[in-house]
């Protein structure tokens, strides 16, 4: 297309910029539709007609088709370019992806000769205004020059001009390559951006498309067939082409074939004419017959005009001889031929795939068969290497999707179902001898050889023919392997065949397979180091080791079957020369080498399977094949897991073998045990065996083995801990972490992978506890990974690594999930679904990341903050971040602060579902504030909203109104979930009035009673809180209970579920409600120690011990601020205590008072009692502690600062600023920090380099005390009131707190 100004691009404001020439040269790979395409140019009607005509016979759209529909040339011109139906479909699609992902694709699912390329295009260009469009039209072999061209389209025009890049594609085997190469690309430029870098619209071609859409909002299909619109559309159309085109319009069969909604009828018609010869026939009818082969069995493909004018000969058009259309007369009408790219040769096709296919019959039906064309195809008009790839899909490609998957390619298997399998052989080895480099083509005649004919010895020499082609290739050395495995599986059946003759056959088969692992060893991966020699291969080809495994299986069977004793030879369990000549087989000898190394082998390979089936998948959305998992497990038990090899001595090899037979002698088999199924007796025998094990490796000093029996012996602790958490077998927590601290002091480096997924898992910081032993976790995962890289990484290239264990809530090692309980919870939430269904059913929640917004994971996990900065993830751990790969590298978009579930692969710690904080205004809210070692492992759900209610006053009810979402009051505690917008009020009730009722039901409070009301909306749930810790008590359910207040009364009702903190109400009605607890056991509760300091000369303290409950620390805030007490916030205790317990409150001051010296606990939301403390000449930091007096032992135990008193009590404070005054508590509290500075800034208070000072601070007491010490102290009195004013704004109820309102 002509450039006058300059070609022009749209940018994210909806504005366009123009480009320069070096930018467009830059654009190679890409056709880019550029936003002002056509505009302001003198169109030649002459051109644009001839186009308008091409694409009406079936040539494939020009851009210069859509302009020219739109313009307006004629009064005959009255309709639109036709717009099927999924055109919809895809613009919204895109639209809701403009706001996703960094990257995201877009499936356009269509049927060969559906418009589907037309449709797409069509989208490109009513979007070229909005987005930036393209279409890949380079070759695909370079698929990082690919995605540096895409970045640079979407770059183009500078910072402040980048917008989306809409990538037509049409080639779905590069898909995932080319995603993977742009993250990476943008990750290399560190890429600032808000909005997605590209969308691709991926446009796959299938012969058949299944009925069910699995992911309607990324998928769109294209069938043969239109709706009654689209049919009303076409004939609107044709009435107006038959004005325009009176002469041509019936030769129009790309647009006539879709009117007539695919007409088998009207192909037929269209075809009847031709009269075909099978000997002597002209040029053109050989070429039309070329052409129809070709565009039947790979559609979308084309020959080149200048190939075709050379097989016709002389004259040439150049020379003054007739056209290429007019020599191919009467058969021009169904051919179209169409420019490529400016200055290209024109491409020649048939003009609709049917007509090819009906052409196909019709030759086949009058003697040319399918078959002869190919073979003249290959004589009269191939060239070496010209044609090479087009016949290499026609004659090799398979179907391999979803919908079908296919032997051989379809001109094979038609070849063979018209014809006979003769004529596929001649076929395939005439392609063979005439690409003599190429070993794609004896590679599937050896294939063919084998499947369909069983001809051994044929298919034997084609193989090996392939492999002399390609000797480096394993994907080309594992047929030679396949076709030696077969011919042993025919020839077992035979009950003649001899155990000579067994291991005969099956010594080529298992050398066969070896060469090809030999070759998969030795290929590497495309980012691997490449020293120009080595085979690239995307994935690492297991072929020859499960091959292996599948030879091993038919001999053992086969040979079992002539003599139970070989059972005992195959395993090691009695001497194979023993058992040679007791049968008076010496024959045998020669094969003792392959017997005796067949169990080692066996057992080497299925660990490897093992290790390669539990670590990863083929990727997120697909799994291994059923029969993969099932061969290797029947062939592990038939040599390695029935008895103990006759070379066996050690002490230590009895235990080994009893875990060889639960299939639990490794790390991953330990993993897997879960998967098993495996019980509470099997795993504490597996437990006690590593132990075992582990103590006779201690007494050997074997550092190698050793240190893999105490990875194994911690690991099947943390795998009976999930199924038996009270098991006796278990070894404490410190201990196994005493035995890895070993291990890390000798050698923190150079482990193997599973030794560091274990020191993760195990040290990895616990809220409010402290470990003896300090872990650099950055450095062990900076070594984890270099350890997977040199152990895993060649084999798992391009595997999605599965998640092994998640970070979940609780305390030791009830905190680590293992993935079978998520999966087990995902299967329960779709009982209902078809058995067979359900495993698509959890594969798709995984995938599309559903999985992680199921309420019933999110009470499972434990949420984790984290930072992204330069598209990389941070988990913020203990005052450190520690780095963590992304699961889905796509959705990390932006720098800033995330929350994640934290999962550990072999590679690594992973980010799964990762979040940015809320958008509305609100506190992100992770989960519970709260923590209690008791009840760690009590589920609690997580992911809510913290909101502050709007009202807040001593007299007047709290009132928050909330979108659809999960939210929590930070005053009151109740949640509620809304699909709705809702408007709701709540306040405190006593409980007075009903004390004498709920002794009468047995019952006693269990938390706060919150009256509330509905002012608009609906409520799907209710969650209230209580204070009850219920520890390990498998019935803690049965003994809650909610009183329900009404008009009419007062009732007692059951409880949908009891979290940690809340019981849950679905569909509540609304009154007065709350929690009750059954009476008449020792209940253990929540507690808080309230601390109030008087506004005295001497320190005095009020000591508060309550059960945690909102409205006794609101009703206890306001009696103490009446007196002019104010809060000194400390932690609670982290462990719950006993109702009616006696506890002593100590200090560390020596002349401090305290009165009483002791207290029982109980509840009183009105006036309860407490401690008062006095101390006359407090001026430094002193100790508090609170003692039980049962138990001994100390339950809270904190430092009061001086800076927590002092500055109340000095005269000097009259005259500092509020915000100088309450420095410590603003340190400590405030948690809106980013929006305060945001505000700063638009203030002038502080700037840009402050800002990003004061940002780069990991907490937020961090940043506050970056901001006092920096704009704070050096812009003076000003910058305080405005820092003031903020605050009353966005803190309201902390300002309040601090100034005892």
């Amino acid at each position: 297309m002509a450039h006058n100004k300059g070609s022009s691009l749209s940018n994210a404001r909806g504005r366009e910029i123009y480009v320069g020439s070096q930018i467009r040269d830059s654009l190679s790979l890409l056709d880019v539709l550029y936003a002002n395409a056509f505009e302001e140019e003198d169109i030649d009607s002459k051109v644009a007609k001839k186009t308008e005509v091409d694409f009406y016979r079936g040539a494939p759209p020009q851009w210069l088709n859509f302009c020219w529909a739109e313009r307006e040339t004629s009064a005959d011109k009255t309709t639109t370019f036709i717009k099927r139906d999924g055109y919809t479909e895809l613009i919204q699609n895109i639209k809701k992806q403009c706001k996703g992902d960094l990257t995201s694709t877009i499936n356009l699912m269509y049927q060969p000769g559906s418009g589907g390329t037309t449709l797409a295009k069509q989208v490109l260009w009513d979007m070229r205004k909005t987005l930036r469009c393209a279409v890949l039209t380079g070759p695909t072999s370079d698929i990082t020059a690919i995605a540096k061209q895409v970045i640079h389209l979407f770059t183009a025009g500078g910072q402040g001009h980048q917008n989306t890049v809409l990538l037509l594609l049409e080639d779905d085997r590069i898909l995932e390559n080319l995603q993977d190469a742009i993250i990476k690309e943008i990750a290399k430029r560190n890429l600032v951006t808000h909005r997605p870098v590209v969308i691709i619209l991926n446009c796959v071609r299938k012969a058949v498309i299944k009925q069910e859409d699995h992911n309607k909002s990324r998928h769109v299909i294209l069938r043969a067939e239109l709706s009654e619109a689209e049919k009303q559309q076409f004939e609107e159309k044709q009435i107006e082409i038959s004005r325009s085109y009176s002469n041509e319009h019936k030769q129009f069969h790309g647009f006539n074939i879709m009117r007539e909604n695919f007409s088998e009828d009207y192909v037929k018609e269209t075809c009847a004419f031709l009269d075909v010869r099978k000997k002597r026939r002209p040029k053109k009818s050989q070429l039309l017959a070329f052409l129809s082969l070709v565009n039947a069995y790979v559609p979308g493909s084309h020959l080149l005009q200048s190939q075709c004018q050379a097989f016709l000969g002389p004259p040439d058009p150049i020379y003054g001889g007739p056209s290429f259309e007019q020599r191919m007369e009467p058969f021009s009408h169904l051919i179209v031929t169409f420019p490529a790219r400016q200055g290209q040769d024109k491409h020649v096709r048939m003009a609709h795939p049917l007509i090819a296919q009906q052409c196909v019959k019709v030759l086949a039906m009058a003697g040319v068969t399918r078959s002869d064309t190919a073979k003249n195809f290959l004589t009269e008009f191939c060239r070496e290497h010209v044609q090479q790839f087009l016949v290499q899909d026609m004659l090799t490609k398979r179907e391999m999707g979803e919908e079908r998957k296919d032997t051989f390619s379809r001109l094979i298997q038609d070849i063979e179902g018209e014809e006979s399998k003769r004529n596929v052989v001649s076929v395939l080895q005439l392609a063979s001898e005439k690409f003599k480099q190429n070993p794609f083509f004896p590679q599937n005649l050896a294939r063919f050889l084998y499947i369909e004919t069983k001809a051994y010895f044929k298919a034997e020499k084609w193989a090996k023919i392939a492999k002399d082609r390609d000797p480096k290739s394993s994907f080309v050395a594992d047929t030679l392997g396949q076709v030696y495995k077969n011919n042993l599986k025919s020839r077992v059946h035979d009950p003649s065949i001899s155990a000579q003759e067994i291991l005969q056959l099956s010594k080529k088969a298992f050398e066969a397979f070896r060469d090809e692992e030999r070759a998969a060893e030795n290929e590497q991966g495309a980012d691997m180091q490449d020293d120009g020699m080595t085979k690239v291969s995307r994935i690492f080809n297991n072929r020859g080791l499960f091959g292996y495994l599948q030879v091993a299986n038919i001999v053992f069977d086969s040979l079992v079957s002539l003599d139970n004793t070989w059972q005992k030879v195959l395993t090691m369990e009695i001497s194979a020369d023993t058992f040679f000549i007791k049968i008076g087989q010496k024959k045998l000898f020669k094969y003792k080498p392959l017997i005796i190394s067949l169990r080692d082998e066996v057992e080497r390979k299925c660990e490897f399977f093992d290790s390669y089936l539990t670590y990863s998948k083929p990727s997120m959305k697909k799994d291994e094949p059923h029969y993969f998992q099932t061969d290797v497990k029947n062939c592990y038990c038939k040599y390695v897991g029935t008895c103990t090899p006759i070379h066996s001595e050690s002490a230590i090899d009895v235990p080994l073998q009893k875990l060889k037979e639960e299939m639990a002698i490794a790390f991953p088999g330990l993993l897997c045990c879960l998967d098993k199924g495996y019980d509470k007796t099997h795993l504490r025998q597996i437990t006690i065996l590593w132990e075992e094990i582990k103590n006779e490796w201690e007494k050997k000093k074997d550092g190698g083995g050793e240190n893999k029996a105490a990875q194994n012996f911690i690991l099947a602790n943390i795998i009976l801990s999930k199924v038996d958490a009270a098991s006796p077998v278990l070894t404490p927590l410190p201990i196994l972490r005493g035995i890895l601290e070993r291990h890390l002091l000798a050698n923190f480096g150079n482990q193997t992978p599973e030794f560091y997924v274990l020191v993760l898992l195990l040290f990895w910081p616990e809220e409010h506890k402290k470990m003896g032993f300090h872990v650099d976790l950055n450095k062990c995962v900076l070594e984890m990974q270099e350890s997977y890289k040199n152990t895993y990484k060649k084999h798992l290239r391009s595997r999605y690594l599965r998640p092994l264990i998640f970070l979940g809530k609780g305390g030791g090692l009830s905190r680590l999930v293992h993935r079978a309980k998520i999966e087990k919870l995902l299967a329960r939430e779709y009982k209902m679904a078809r058995p067979e269904a359900r495993p698509n059913t959890i594969d798709q929640k995984w995938s599309s990341g559903k999985v992680w917004r199921e309420p019933s994971v999110q009470d499972l996990l434990l949420p984790v903050n984290g930072v992204v900065r330069q598209h990389r993830v941070f988990a913020c751990v203990d005052g450190k971040e520690i780095e963590v790969c992304a699961d889905q590298r796509r959705k990390v978009w932006k720098s800033g602060d995330v929350c994640f579930y934290l999962g550990f692969t072999i590679r690594g710690p992973v980010a799964y579902g990762i979040q940015y904080p809320s958008h509305h205004g609100h506190v992100f809210y992770s989960g519970p504030v709260r923590s209690c070692t008791t009840c760690a492992n009590v589920m609690e759900s997580t992911n809510w909203v913290q909101v502050e209610p709007v009202v807040f006053t001593e007299e007047a009810p709290m009132f928050s109104t909330s979108p659809p979402g999960r939210y929590e009051c930070r005053v009151s505690g109740l949640r509620w979930v809304c699909k709705t917008y809702v408007s709701l009020q709540y306040q405190f009730s006593s409980w007075e009035p009903h004390r004498a009722m709920m002794k009468s039901f047995g019952y006693k409070q269990g938390g706060p009673l919150l009256d509330v009301t509905i002012i608009a909306g609906e409520l799907e749930e209710v969650h209230l809180p209580h204070f009850a810790c219920f520890g390990n008590d498998p019935s803690f359910k049965e003994k809650v209970r909610v009183l329900h207040v009404e008009d009419c009364g007062v009732s007692v009702e059951q409880v949908e579920e009891v979290t940690r903190f809340h019981i849950k109400i679905l569909h509540p009605t609304f009154s007065a409600k709350g929690v009750l607890v059954r009476s008449g056991f020792p209940l253990k509760v929540h507690c808080d120690l309230l601390l109030y300091q008087a506004k005295a000369a001497f320190l005095t303290l009020h000591a508060y011990l309550v059960p945690w409950d909102s409205s006794v620390e609101q009703a206890m805030k306001k009696k103490e601020q009446s007196y002019g007490y104010r809060s000194i916030r400390k932690p609670q205790p982290v462990k719950s205590l006993r109702m009616k317990d006696w506890f002593s409150l100590t200090t560390s001051s020596p002349s401090a008072e305290v009165k009483p010296p002791k207290m029982k606990l109980r509840y009183d939301n009105t006036t309860p009692n407490f401690f008062e403390v006095f101390i006359e000449d407090a001026d430094v930091d002193f100790g508090m502690k609170l003692i039980s007096d049962v138990e001994g032992e100390i339950v809270w135990d904190h430092t009061i600062q001086k800076a927590d008193f002092r500055h109340k009590t000095t005269q000097s404070s009259q005259n500092l600023h509020f915000v100088d005054l309450h420095r410590t508590d603003l340190i400590q509290r405030v948690c809106q920090v980013k929006p305060i500075l945001d505000k700063i800034l638009a203030k002038r208070v502080i700037t840009d380099e402050g800002y990003s000072t004061v940002m780069a601070k990991r907490t937020t007491q961090d940043q506050m005390r970056e901001l006092y010490m920096g704009p704070l102290r050096a812009s003076g009195i000003k910058a305080k009131n405005i820092f003031y004013e903020i605050l009353k704004e966005l803190e309201p109820l902390l300002i309040k707190d601090l100034k005892g309102e």
